[in-house]
């Protein structure tokens, strides 16, 4: 008898391979996130701090809430004190240091372990690599936002109702507030991404990063035209102008579409140099 051998035609050319699909590197990218022991606990204790802060200054509320301030109730909640306690500024400038730091993290921590060179040697398609940790992290980070705006939201207001002084989420203004709560999430994550991509070092990264998320807000003055310009051109004063009471009594008064537009192009813009960046840069 005589045995013939099936020859089988190779199913891609010799010397290549097949392309990376972006959904694998999705979830490349994913595993990468969660293989990390410090990310669950970074979540989490960013997340107990700022509603911790929130909550403690609406349990403050209510303890020296008395009888006698019943008759302000409705002044109360009018100047909209219910709403700047759901998500207070102390709170949100723990919020934006961590989001950024997360951010600033997920590309850091690749070029300082050297895992970011077996990353492009797998897949040389660069942009597409970066362009998956830029959905990622923006999708995590959005998500974990909302969670925490509204845990926070409902447990604050759930405390001030034990004074009758808390509101509902359809109380005029609310929903607003927990949306741009939750997404000055992503939006610190994506800029903290965009300056350790441009930077490569976390100490250095750190220090751009909180400058222009943190202190350049501080130092700029909405009282003088040129500062205010450059005010509402940062995440920050948008939070601000979206959240608390009266921002548009302001001297130099910007809308809302200008604040969620401010959102729209620190993220894009974010993404863009995340993506661009690495394409003719050495690893």
């Amino acid at each position: 008898m005589t045995t013939g051998t099936a020859t089988h035609a190779p199913l891609y050319a010799a010397g290549s391979e097949p392309a990376a699909r972006f959904r694998d590197l999705l979830a490349a990218e994913w595993l990468k996130l969660w293989s990390l022991r410090s990310t669950p606990w970074a979540y989490l204790v960013t997340a107990l701090a700022v509603i911790g802060f929130n909550v403690g200054q609406a349990y403050d509320t209510y303890r020296y809430w008395s009888t006698e301030a019943a008759g302000d109730r409705d002044k109360f909640i009018r100047d909209g004190i219910p709403l700047a306690e759901a998500f207070t500024s102390n709170a949100v400038l723990i919020h934006v240091l961590a989001a950024g730091a997360i951010g600033a993290v997920t590309v850091v921590g690749e070029y300082g372990s050297g895992l970011i060179r077996t990353t492009f040697a797998a897949v040389p398609a660069r942009r597409s690599v970066m362009a998956a940790k830029v959905v990622v992290v923006a999708a995590v980070t959005t998500v974990f936002g909302a969670l925490v705006a509204l845990v926070s939201f409902f447990s604050t207001q759930a405390i001030l109702n034990g004074r009758d002084i808390g509101v509902s989420l359809d109380h005029p203004g609310a929903l607003r507030v927990v949306v741009a709560s939750a997404l000055i999430t992503p939006v610190a994550a994506l800029v903290g991404m965009a300056i350790g991509t441009l930077l490569r070092h976390m100490g250095s990264t750190m220090i751009v990063t909180v400058a222009t998320l943190l202190v350049l807000p501080m130092v700029v003055s909405p009282d003088r035209h040129w500062s205010a310009l450059i005010a509402h051109a940062l995440p920050f004063p948008a939070w601000r102008r979206l959240t608390e009471p009266g921002g548009h009594l302001a001297a130099y008064p910007w809308s809302e579409g200008g604040a969620w537009t401010v959102y729209a192009v620190w993220a894009l813009a974010a993404a863009a140099v995340t993506v661009c960046s690495v394409h003719r840069r050495d690893q």
